[in-house]
């Protein structure tokens, strides 16, 4: 396969394979991982991973942590995956398994549940299938470092085991889309909070203002400088605060904050800016960020 460290990045290559039961939650591990940054591919054939590990790790893509599900379909299948580990181990890639199990007959309920065939039932009993597929898989998870039994998990608990047991990559717990707009071109429709900025006096009125925006240094340091301007935002990132939390028991890793004026030129985009700001430099208590902040101007330039 060659050297998986690639020209890329730094340290070795991390391939994680989830592998497990059908019907257990694979592709419900492989959600919680992409969310946390990992390159993730489903159901890649065996004899294919080298190559795709090689694309992914590439100056173009550039991944460093990839999660790969992979699925039995054939009886040497354990001895496929050991293999493979042994070859990517060589070329100085660090290799680790991910078992996903529950009980036979919680796997029973939920295809029933959902009205599916066990892929490997033929023409056998659901039953059946199942129990081809545990023999298959025994190898795997035998080898796994880390078993995870479903059976009687929330799929916030779920995401809260895989999070914990593999950090993030990008070292965040939540990613935060600030987005100035103006309120008379509509609300955005995706944002989960809204900020309402009018209540301070509008820039548009001072002739000397008007036709800078918000980027500028002289629009922010007016908006800034109202009364309560600042209060408003340290008390509003500690709103988000109390909000991020939720989200992160929920299970959610996004954010989006609309920030409106009437025209989305002036103070929504100076309070955005320093909003985004505070969210930066907010941080958890062995220091790491606890937000990683994106910022947008809907409509900027459309006056």
């Amino acid at each position: 396969m060659g050297d998986s460290q690639g020209s890329t990045g730094e340290g070795p290559a991390t391939v994680l394979f989830v592998a497990g039961m059908s019907g257990a939650g694979r592709t419900s591990v492989a959600n919680v991982l992409e969310d946390d940054g990992w390159y993730v591919s489903d159901n890649v054939p065996v004899s294919l991973i080298g190559q795709l590990i090689e694309m992914v790790r590439s100056d173009e893509v550039g991944a460093r942590k990839i999660a790969l599900v992979v699925r039995a379909g054939d009886p040497q299948f354990s001895e496929q995956i050991a293999e493979l580990r042994d070859d990517l181990e060589a070329g100085g890639a660090r290799t680790s398994i991910v078992f996903v199990d529950a009980s036979d007959d919680v796997l029973v309920r939920r295809f029933e549940q959902v009205r599916r065939r066990h892929p490997l039932q033929g023409n056998g009993t659901l039953s059946e299938g199942i129990a081809a597929e545990r023999a298959m898989l025994a190898g795997v998870q035998a080898s796994a470092g880390t078993v995870i039994d479903t059976s009687n998990l929330s799929s916030t608990r779920l995401r809260a085991i895989v999070e914990s047991t593999f950090p993030n990559v990008g070292g965040t717990g939540l990613t935060v889309a600030v987005q100035s707009f103006g309120f008379k071109y509509g609300l955005p429709i995706d944002c989960d909070l809204v900020v309402d900025v009018r209540f301070l006096p509008n820039p548009y009125w001072i002739p000397e203002l008007r036709e800078h925006n918000g980027l500028d240094p002289q629009v922010r340091d007016y908006v800034l400088g109202q009364e309560d301007a600042l209060e408003f935002i340290n008390r509003y990132v500690d709103l988000v605060g109390i909000v991020a939390r939720g989200y992160k028991r929920e299970g959610k890793g996004y954010m989006t904050i609309g920030v409106g004026c009437t025209g989305g030129k002036h103070r929504s985009v100076a309070m955005s800016q320093q909003l985004a700001r505070r969210l930066e430099e907010a941080s958890d208590d062995d220091g790491s960020p606890l937000y990683k902040v994106q910022v947008t101007n809907r409509d900027l330039g459309r006056e």
